[in-house]
């Protein structure tokens, strides 16, 4: 073999890595996903939305709950025995009102048990599904969010106000439409999320939290903490299984340059002595 051929070698190695560390990686979250079946005697899902770069142009692409989300996660619970409890793993930004509404109807349906773990955040159509179990764990830290609808990007409760605080002559016709959509959208969300809480509380405390988290009183990126989760009335609870923080870090955030967060990935207590090194 000349130099040459050692040269193409490692060119087809180097090429080869990517793929072989995503198998390692896929090979190592079925196995902690079997770990945490075995343990809790349910069906584990994952619903993961990390910002992922494009191949070849580096740009930064954003992932949300999309059509293609529903259809695994509504196959993967008719996959489930009806008395197997199920447990979901919730990290997303939010996405379609329709693909997240149809997880949620799907969760609520199912005969045993629903936990819906939230190890750092579930907004929007996120917390639209939470809102579906029996049980939401998070992380103390954890938060969900407003479920406010949006149209076009606004927030439909503000667009409404736009148009009744200006006289109606004022008020361009695409933004009265924009209105009329606002209304129904929020109607719609509202009598969606009254659903899904009936089972857990009595009609009126179901619709009076409906309307609070759908009316547009925060912003839409609102960080709802436990604390404050539970103080509406939620089920919640800060009961976070280690496996499911462990399984977490299998999802890592791709990254293509320096890291903008680094520590020494052990656990650190008071009384150990300063590190030397690399551990």
């Amino acid at each position: 073999m000349n130099l040459l051929d050692f040269f193409w070698i490692f060119i087809a190695l180097v090429s080869l890595q990517p793929v072989i560390s995503q198998r390692l990686l896929m090979a190592m979250r079925q196995r902690k996903i079997a770990e945490i079946e075995k343990k809790r005697g349910s069906r584990v899902i994952l619903l993961v939305h990390r910002q992922e770069t494009m191949r070849l142009l580096g740009f930064p692409l954003m992932r949300y709950i999309d059509v293609n989300d529903s259809e695994e996660v509504m196959r993967a619970i008719q996959m489930t025995d009806p008395d197997t409890p199920l447990d979901l793993v919730l990290h997303t930004p939010g996405g379609l009102v329709l693909a997240s509404l149809q997880i949620a109807r799907a969760l609520k349906l199912h005969r045993a048990k629903t936990t819906v773990f939230v190890p750092h955040l579930a907004m929007s159509g996120g917390t639209l599904i939470a809102l579906a179990a029996d049980e939401i764990a998070m992380s103390p830290h954890a938060v969900l969010g407003p479920v406010d609808p949006q149209i076009n990007g606004l927030p439909a409760a503000s667009i409404i106000r736009a148009t009744e605080e200006k006289p109606i002559a004022e008020v361009d016709d695409q933004t009265l439409i924009l209105a009329d959509m606002g209304r129904k959208a929020i109607a719609q969300i509202r009598g969606a999320v009254s659903d899904l809480l009936r089972e857990h509380m009595t009609k009126e405390q179901a619709d009076e939290l409906a309307d609070r988290l759908s009316r547009g009183d925060w912003t839409h990126d609102y960080p709802i903490s436990p604390a404050e989760a539970q103080l509406l009335g939620l089920l919640v609870s800060t009961d976070m299984p280690i496996e499911i923080l462990e399984l977490m870090t299998l999802y890592p955030q791709p990254v293509r340059t320096q890291p903008s967060v680094e520590y020494l990935p052990r656990q650190r207590s008071r009384g150990d002595p300063p590190a030397t090194g690399a551990p």
